[in-house]
This record gives structure tokens, sequence and C-alpha cells, in this order.
């Protein structure tokens, strides 16, 4: 790096054209051999003055979140997702797992979703992780989250991958890393990967078209499809097939493992969008090219499509570009289609399947249902009204219901769930699956249809056995380079001075998962302490006395540049009056939801 290029990193820091990591990121990629071939590149912008592009490149490095690695993808920089990001990632668990005691040999099975360059970024993976040595399976096309899972235990791999950044919008992509019991990693393996991945330097890799010739990597596909759809198929708990749905893809992988397991498991009348059907990563025909299952945007064209056709369908259902998660939309007697939450139908199919458990002398006092701690407490409500056990002090992210699988064993796991719409039930993988939630709530819905009832029937009664449960969330956004400090900034004001009041809703206790403290609100006298989980987490609850009750739980989210908070609320429903207790609910979770927008924004301007 010449003085005149260091003078001009110097002065565009000073002038705050350059924040954060950005001039040590880039006197990085400017002086290490490892990156000499941008240098040319890096050169070129600096000199034509685009430190607005340089700057969002080079301003952090891509984190392992929730999720694994996902952003953005750029040319370079390690603030993007790029080939060097990709390569580093791949390297960084290759090499992290020969500390573990694989020294030679071992595996890893690469998958990828639809989104772009997401096979290029497959392959860059098979080629840095056969160059260390490892026997590769990669996917001959877009495969689903969930048969990536089932793929590691399946072929007995050490370590998996998936190149997708699930139902972020087009510009993104990302990485999933895996350990060989098909979940998503967890600590110490994590932040063992992330050490490794920050000393990377030169990376190896190999030919791809002579790995393949010579073995070292092996090309898969139908063989694993076909057992991965047997697996799902084979949990089926009723054989009711008469409901009519309509499916959406999302322009994602959907059809390899949502819709071929609808079609096995025998349902005719479920048919497939054909404008969402086409494998596309820019998502044209998705509302806002933002294929998310939890925005209710992405049905309105096949609500329309249903009107505009008479189509009979009694659900909607979606899952994201990876096929890991599911939306559901049901009819109901206006004719309507209403959206059901992912804590709804996550309620339903855990009472569905301890009713099927019942019935068929399958249920035990042991059997028990994983959920995290922001999904909703109608669940582990349920699972008591069962007699069952619920395990929920979970931090966020499926892959501790995966922990909690192994912890506890598979011979009593019912269902895992979690309020973003993920859901598994099954021994057959480690991930949610989009699949398994499309086969039982079809099922569910096929049931409920023969008795004249709907998913929204039941749902109600499960308000009248278990008390009235209304959820919502709060989203914080602090976007570009400055975003992370107002995150942690607000994050902070609330360990250190918790509210005692979010709009008409008082609380007197608040619970610091990153910690363990618990206090009393307002008087700050200590409570007993959490003894686990250990997570950047807050919660706040009401007072547990009251006919109505309130949970907030905020966390900073490991795969967006924002503060997402949780909102449960429980209505008790006194002498069979279900509506009164639902109108209080939602009121004062609505007041609450408001209140904490209210204050974020006072805290910004401040």
């Amino acid at each position: 790096m010449t003085s005149d290029v260091q003078s001009l990193i110097d002065q565009a820091a000073k002038d705050g054209q350059l924040t954060a990591n950005s001039p040590q990121n880039l006197r990085s990629w400017l002086t290490r051999e490892c990156f000499a071939q941008y240098r040319p590149r890096i050169a070129e912008l600096i000199n034509a003055g685009e430190w607005q592009k340089l700057d969002a490149m080079f301003w952090t490095s891509i984190p392992f979140g929730t999720g694994g690695r996902r952003g953005c993808m750029g040319e370079m920089g390690p603030a993007t997702i790029n080939d060097r990001t990709i390569a580093e990632s791949a390297h960084g668990m290759a090499v992290y797992l020969r500390t573990t005691g694989c020294h030679t040999g071992g595996s890893a099975v690469i998958a990828h979703d639809t989104r772009n360059n997401s096979p290029h970024f497959a392959r860059i993976t098979a080629c840095t992780m056969a160059a260390h040595g490892l026997k590769v399976f990669l996917f001959d096309g877009h495969r689903s989250t969930p048969e990536l899972s089932y793929a590691v235990r399946k072929l007995g791999c050490n370590v998996g991958v998936v190149i997708s950044a699930s139902h972020n919008p087009p510009a993104d992509n990302g990485f999933k890393a895996y350990w060989d019991n098909g979940a998503q990693v967890i600590p110490p393996h994590d932040k063992g990967i992330v050490k490794e991945v920050e000393k990377a330097d030169v990376i190896p890799t190999v030919d791809f078209a002579s790995a393949v010739a010579d073995g070292r990597i092996q090309i898969v596909g139908s063989d694993i499809d076909k057992d991965y759809v047997a697996e799902v198929v084979k949990l089926s708990e009723s054989p009711g097939r008469s409901i009519s749905a309509v499916y959406t893809p999302l322009h994602g992988v959907g059809e390899t493992n949502v819709y071929a397991v609808i079609k096995a498991a025998g349902f005719q009348n479920v048919s497939i969008f054909e404008p969402h059907r086409a494998a596309d990563g820019n998502f044209p025909n998705v509302p806002n090219h933002f294929p998310n299952p939890e925005n209710l945007e992405v049905f309105s064209p096949v609500v329309d499509w249903i009107r505009a056709t008479n189509n009979p369908a009694e659900l909607i259902l979606a899952s994201d570009p990876d096929a890991d998660r599911l939306g559901v939309m049901v009819r109901n007697s206006a004719g309507e289609f209403t959206a059901l939450s992912g804590n709804q139908v996550g309620a339903l199919i855990t009472d569905f399947l301890f009713r099927k458990r019942k019935a068929s002398g399958r249920f035990s006092s042991q059997d028990y249902v994983v959920e995290t701690l922001v999904t909703t407490p109608l669940t582990r409500a349920v699972a008591a009204h069962h007699g069952a056990r619920c395990f929920y002090e979970l931090l966020v992210g499926f892959k501790y219901i995966a922990q909690t699988m192994e912890e506890q064993g598979t011979e009593h796991f019912v269902f895992g769930t979690e309020e973003s719409i993920g859901f598994l039930a099954g021994s057959y993988c480690r991930d949610k699956d989009a699949s398994i939630a499309a086969l039982y709530i079809l099922e569910l819905a096929g049931e409920l249809k023969a008795q004249g009832k709907s998913l929204l029937h039941q749902l109600d009664q499960l308000y009248r056995d278990c008390g009235y449960h209304c959820e919502g969330q709060k989203s914080i956004y602090c976007e570009g380079p400055t975003g992370k400090a107002k995150i942690d900034g607000l994050m902070q004001t609330l360990r250190q001075t918790p509210p005692d009041r979010f709009g008409s809703v008082r609380f007197t206790e608040a619970l610091d998962y990153s910690t363990g403290k618990c206090i009393s609100i307002p008087s700050g006298t200590p409570l007993p302490e959490i003894t686990h989980p250990r997570g950047d987490l807050l919660v706040y609850k009401s007072d547990a006395s009251l006919s109505i009750r309130v949970q907030i739980a905020g966390r900073p989210s490991g795969t967006e540049p924002k503060i997402k908070f949780y909102l449960f609320c429980q209505s008790d429903v006194v002498n069979g009056n279900l509506e009164a207790a639902r109108v209080a609910g939602d009121k004062a979770m609505k007041d609450v939801q408001q209140a904490i927008g209210n204050w974020a924004q006072q805290q910004l301007k401040g």
C-alpha cells in the first residue's frame, strides 16, 4: 500500500466517509498477500473517491448469528457475502473440524437454495472443503435446508452447509453451518469456527471438475430425495385427504420438499401456485421481491388468483426460499382468508399430535414439546392441558430445540416449534421443516372440515381450554455502519433503566439472560437468578396475579440490523366469555406494541 493511498484512507476516516472498522479492514486487504487479487479494484475505488461503496463493503465482518452467516452480496470486503467470505467460512469450518479429533478424512455435505450465486458459492465451499481432505457430497441442484439436515445424518457426515439467506431480500445470501447431528452449530463449535475464520489467510482449493472426476467431490440428489420424502410421509397421523389448498414456494426450493411430501402423502386437492413456481433468486412475482411467509403481502397474489378463479381452496400454504418455514392462511366463515401466526400454527399442531397419541394409545406423560423463550406460552399451556412436558427456557434459534432433542432423547419428542413459523416432528433431521408442518396442518384441517369446523374453530377451543393468548412483535431497525452502535445503546438503556411501564401495562420483573440477573421493577430488588440459558435477551413481566398478563422479550437480531421485541398477552376466559377475554387481551397487546415504538423513537432522537 502506497503512502498516497494510506493518506487518502486516513483523510476519508477523518472526514467521516469511512466508519467503524473500514479503515483497518481496508489496510488489511491492501497489505496482506492473500488479498492481492483485490488490490487493483480497491485502489481504483479509492482513487475514484467511492467511499460510500467502500464503507459498505469494509465497515465490519459479517458475524455468525442465529442462522449462520448472512448478509448482502458484494464484489469483495468482509462486510458482504462474496467469494472470499464464503471461502473463509468453509475454510474456518474445515480447520476447526481438524481440532475436534477428526485429524484426517471426514466428510461434508453441501446444499444450496435458488438465490442468485448460490450454486457458485456452493461450489466454492465444496472445493475449499475438498482441499482440506474432506470427502464432499454436493447436491446436484437446489434443495431445502431440512433435507440438508437429513443428509448430514443419512450420510454420516461430520459437517454440512447450506448456501442460503432464508427469507431475506434478493441482494442477500449466506452460509448456514451444520454439525454432525444435523443441527446448526452451537457453542463451542460456532465460536471455534469463527476464530478460524478470523485467522484465515491463504485458503486452499481444488479444481472442481478434477475433484468430481477423482471422487473427492461426489454429486448426490434423487436417492437422498426419495428417502427424505419417505421419512416425512411416514409420520402421517391421519388418513383424511379431502382438504383443498394452494401452496406457493415463493420461487424457492419448496417443490423439492414441501410439495413433494404433499403429493407423496396423497393429497389430490392441493395445487401449486404457478406464478411462484419457477426457481428464481430475484423472486420476481413476490410483492416487493421479499419472500418471507411471515409477511402477509406474499399471499396477496395467491388470494387474488383464488378469487378470480373461484378456486375452492380452504388453506393457503407458503414456504420461504430454503423451505424450512411455513406460513398458513385459512378461509374464515365470511369466505375471506385469515393468517395464522407461527405461534398459533405451533399450538394447533401440538394439540393435534397429543390428541392423536392419546387416541392411538401412544401417549406418555414423558412426551414433550420444545419451544424457545420468544414462543407463545400457549404451547406450554396445551402441553400441560394434555399432561405432557414442555421445555421452553431456550434462546432464540432452532438449533437450541435440536440441542434439547439430543439432551432429552427423541423417544418422547413430539414437536418443536418457534414463533418465526419453524416446526419439526420426528427424528429424521434436526432443523425446522416446512414439509412436516404442511403435512400436519393439512391433516388437521381435513379432519376439522369433516366435522364442519376450521382451524379457527379449533384455535378458539384451545383458548377456552387454556386461556386466550395473543402475540405481537415490534422491530426497531437501525441500519448502516452506525446501526450496531445504536442497537447496543438501546439494549444498554433497557438493561440499566428497565421501564416500569409500556402504555397501560405496568411491569414488575426484569430478567437479563446475558447476566442471569433478575430484579423487581421499579425497586431494583434482586430476585432469584437465572441459571440458564445465557444470551443477549431481556424479558419483562407484568404482575402474574392479574387476569391479563403481558410479557416482553427483546433481543438484537442475529441476522438483521434491528432489535426485535416479542410481545405475549394472556387473558383469562371468565365464565366461558371468550370474546371479552379476546377484546381485553388484544387491547393490552396493541397498547404495549405502540408504546415500545414510541419509546424507541424517543431514545434514538435523544
